[in-house]
């Protein structure tokens, strides 16, 4: 049967009905792919499997919520939506309003937008307002404008947008047969975390998984107001998706986290980047720094005895590598080596140590 999206295949777990006019680009169905290479480094006999949600259609997670929240916009009548964004939320919003032929507006704090996603979101058409502040700022904007005009607010706040992305935790469950000990993710806005432990708790509720995993979240050190206790005026880190000083869905997320059994951490810079490496040298998987936020959190947590030996943990990649290509680049060098049309030169390579 082909793929059709996710509100075609979770009709019967979502808020739509026979009037509710499907605007889709057939997200979904990601691919859950046994980390082989990297569980042999990390040891301790854990199965840990990577759920690769740069396949959706705009290279990130964010699809299967956009799905879900323009959908309903579009049946509310709605001609205009907006959002703000560290670039993966207008990304989506851009691409999906295309479909919609609504306008969209995008609000992103000026000069921290990652170059793949602004391109994506001026693309699709959309109105990209650089805003002097952060994203917290932007969101603010954003909230006070959708209250007193016409147009529907697309961030996380949306309801709709969670009940789109808890479909991530029911293909999970779909393609392993069973619900994980363990689920990790990063935290930006924290809409995610608390998305997946609803999808799990749905699918657990009616007979579709025998057990809840324990829900780990993790923020980056410098952008961990959730771990701290307080926001952070000037949240800072390389991983611009989760760049956020006062997350939107921060008591959900505690409450993923504390009705699971599990936690929110937080990892460096260094830590993430070490990670995100290791998933393009290892895996052959090449993810958006913060998507490496939940690998490096793993890694953390493992070295610290915190897993049982053959507990099983999926890691959700929430964003493509092409989203960030600056980073890449910066963390392995920028140019290829120049060689000469000269075939003994180009077999010293081939044959290098």
């Amino acid at each position: 049967m082909i793929w059709q999206g996710v509100i075609p295949h979770y009709r019967a777990y979502l808020p739509v009905t026979s009037k509710t006019p499907i605007i889709t680009l057939k997200e979904g169905n990601t691919p859950l792919i046994e980390a082989t290479s990297f569980n042999e480094v990390i040891g301790n006999d854990l199965r840990i499997y990577l759920k690769y949600e740069g396949l959706n259609p705009t290279s990130s997670f964010k699809d299967r919520g956009m799905t879900v929240a323009i959908s309903k916009s579009v049946e509310d009548g709605a001609q205009a939506v907006m959002c703000a964004s560290t670039g993966n939320t207008s990304a989506s919003a851009a691409a999906y309003a295309a479909k919609a032929r609504l306008r969209c507006i995008v609000l992103v704090p000026k000069g921290e937008i990652a170059l793949g996603k602004l391109a994506q979101a001026l693309m699709h058409g959309a109105k990209v307002l650089a805003v002097d502040g952060n994203f917290d700022k932007a969101l603010q904007l954003v909230r006070d404008i959708t209250e007193k005009h016409p147009v529907h607010l697309v961030n996380s706040l949306n309801p709709y947008r969670l009940e789109g992305q808890k479909t991530g935790a029911f293909e999970v469950i779909d393609h392993l047969g069973f619900a994980p000990d363990y689920q990790a993710m990063p935290v930006g806005n924290a809409g995610n975390i608390t998305a997946y432990w609803k999808g799990y708790k749905e699918y657990y509720d009616c007979g579709k998984a025998e057990r809840l995993p324990k829900m780990l979240g993790f923020q980056a050190a410098q952008a961990a107001p959730i771990v701290l206790g307080h926001t952070i005026e000037e949240p800072q880190t390389v991983a611009s998706a989760i760049k956020i000083g006062n997350p939107a869905s921060w008591r959900a997320a505690e409450k993923a986290r504390d009705e699971s059994k599990g936690l929110i951490g937080y990892v460096s810079d260094d830590e993430i980047l070490q990670a995100y490496q290791m998933l393009a040298k290892l895996e052959g998987l090449f993810v958006e720094p913060a998507s490496a936020a939940s690998v490096a959190g793993i890694i953390k947590l493992n070295r610290s005895g915190y897993f049982k030996p053959g507990s099983t943990v999926v890691c959700i990649l929430t964003g493509h590598g092409l989203k960030d290509p600056d980073t890449a680049l910066g963390e392995i060098g920028g140019e290829p080596i120049t060689v000469s049309a000269s075939e003994d030169e180009i077999l010293e390579y081939v044959y290098e140590a």
